[in-house]
């Protein structure tokens, strides 16, 4: 197994161009790293476009400036609370299907590849989110790549006349880039590692079960996102009720001729309210019989994409982010728990399991560990267990310190910062506060990057003894089955644990 690459000290060219199968590109040096910013990967998805699959952008004269973040694809920001936790930076532009490039240097060569998938409940979010900057991947040898694709009815909406899964066509359209382009910037297209989180995560999971997606990365990273897709009939609901919003009918063509900040907000009231836990109007993936033949937790349950090499995982407290600053830790009341029970099919012995593990816990926190392990933790197991002795090697993590902010604990999102080492980034100081601890974020960060690298992030594959690497609250740490008597209260345990 070959080693993690060292950090390349570049030279310092006047003038960073490189070469790319549509034009040349200008970059800039910015902290010893080459940038490129707001690369097309497709075609504007506007007019004759809109609602297509994405087509390859035109092939421009002389050089593009690659210096600015490229346009984000249309959305709102997050709803307050949320908003001042969770920054979603907007760029004007047409051409939302862009990506950006950090490198040690586009004079090296066979360098691994990280692309990053960014979350938001395929609503929200955006490459150019400060947080995922890839200074510190570059800085250590690995070269790392930022996607933008279509979010919310634009690239998720469900219609009779349009392709469905627009937004994961797009990711698959900028995999393609990557596989074609990045030799040009010191990377290997062989040694392509995809990474994503939430809703990235989830893309990643439906791209692995997708055929058309084999051979474009050797190795994927879950983080906090298991697989999920729902069939068209479903998943069309929320596209019906934004069409009724406006008076017209549910397919691509109407919406098209609608104004795009009157669909825009059509789609926020529409979902407005719900979230990953406790579920409201989304949109989801949808199991389309096309990009996606079946439903990807199935197709991965029985060996689709065996052959790479997998690292996933979830936060402990994922569910603080939404039920803390909405006050529903608090609020939920015993009554409440018991109807959410009921909703979610939860075994009364698996909730008394739950119960005496976390004496004094509220309603609202017995349910959001309850929801948390239904649909991060639970499938997550389920497909390493599916995957062991797999030609790919499974390895599990948990991130586990609790940030101080708000009582947030060890929240959804929080492990971003530490995966980027950014720790210094004012939107990881709005999760994690201004003290989180530096060597927390080494240890996660060298992980990834030695698992870009060598496939092997430093703890033992997964096996019949379930070794999990630990991310805080302390030192990092191995633990075996953790907490496996309230994953064998969960269904599909209670035959083998």
């Amino acid at each position: 197994m070959s080693a993690v690459p060292p950090p390349i000290s570049p030279v310092h060219e006047e003038s960073l161009l490189v070469g790319t199968a549509h034009g040349q590109v200008r970059g800039t040096w910015e902290r010893d790293v080459a940038v490129f910013r707001g690369i097309p990967y497709a075609a504007a998805p506007v007019g004759a476009r809109r609602f297509r699959a994405p087509e390859p952008p035109e092939p421009w004269e002389g050089v593009r400036d690659a210096l600015a973040f490229g346009p984000t694809a249309p959305k709102r920001p997050y709803s307050p609370p949320l908003d001042r936790l969770l920054p979603d930076p907007e760029v004007d532009g047409d051409d939302w299907l862009n990506l950006n490039v950090w490198t040690p240097s586009p004079a090296a060569a066979g360098l691994p590849v990280l692309v990053w998938i960014h979350g938001g409940s395929l609503l929200h979010g955006s490459s150019s989110v400060p947080l995922y900057d890839g200074t510190a991947f570059a800085r250590d040898g690995v070269v790392l790549v930022s996607v933008n694709y279509r979010l919310g009815i634009e690239g998720f909406g469900v219609f009779p006349d349009a392709p469905a899964n627009r937004g994961l066509l797009d990711q698959l359209a900028a995999l393609t880039w990557v596989r074609d382009n990045i030799a040009a910037f010191g990377g290997d297209p062989d040694l392509v590692t995809v990474c994503g989180e939430s809703a990235g995560a989830i893309s990643i999971a439906a791209l692995l079960a997708a055929p058309r997606a084999a051979g474009l990365f050797r190795r994927a990273v879950l983080q906090s996102g298991a697989p999920n897709a729902l069939p068209p009939d479903t998943a069309r609901r929320t596209t019906e009720l934004i069409a009724k919003r406006l008076g017209v009918p549910a397919t691509a063509a109407a919406l098209a001729a609608v104004d795009p900040e009157a669909l825009l907000a059509a789609q926020t009231e529409v979902t407005a309210g719900g979230s990953p836990l406790t579920g409201g109007n989304s949109f989801q993936i949808v199991v389309d019989g096309d990009l996606l033949p079946r439903d990807p937790l199935a197709a991965l349950l029985d060996g689709a994409a065996s052959e790479v090499d997998l690292l996933m995982g979830s936060n402990s407290e994922e569910y603080r982010l939404w039920f803390v600053p909405s006050g529903l830790t608090e609020r939920l009341s015993r009554t409440g728990l018991r109807l959410a029970l009921l909703k979610f099919g939860v075994p009364r012995a698996t909730a008394r399991t739950y119960r005496a593990n976390r004496p004094g816990a509220t309603p609202g926190e017995l349910l959001g560990a309850l929801a948390t392990d239904l649909l991060l933790r639970v499938p997550l197991n389920r497909v390493a267990d599916a995957r062991v002795g797999a030609p790919g090697s499974t390895r599990l993590y948990e991130f586990g310190w609790p940030s101080p902010v708000l009582g947030l604990g060890a929240c959804h999102a929080l492990e971003i910062g530490f995966v980027f080492d950014a720790l210094d980034r004012p939107d990881a100081v709005a999760l994690a506060g201004r003290d989180a601890p530096q060597e927390l974020a080494d240890a996660m960060h060298t992980a990834w990057v030695r698992f870009a690298a060598t496939g092997d992030p430093g703890w033992p594959v997964w096996d019949a003894s379930r070794p999990v690497m630990g991310f805080g609250p302390g030192a990092p740490a191995l633990v075996h089955a953790p907490r496996d008597d309230e994953l064998g209260g969960w269904a599909p345990y209670r035959k083998t644990h």
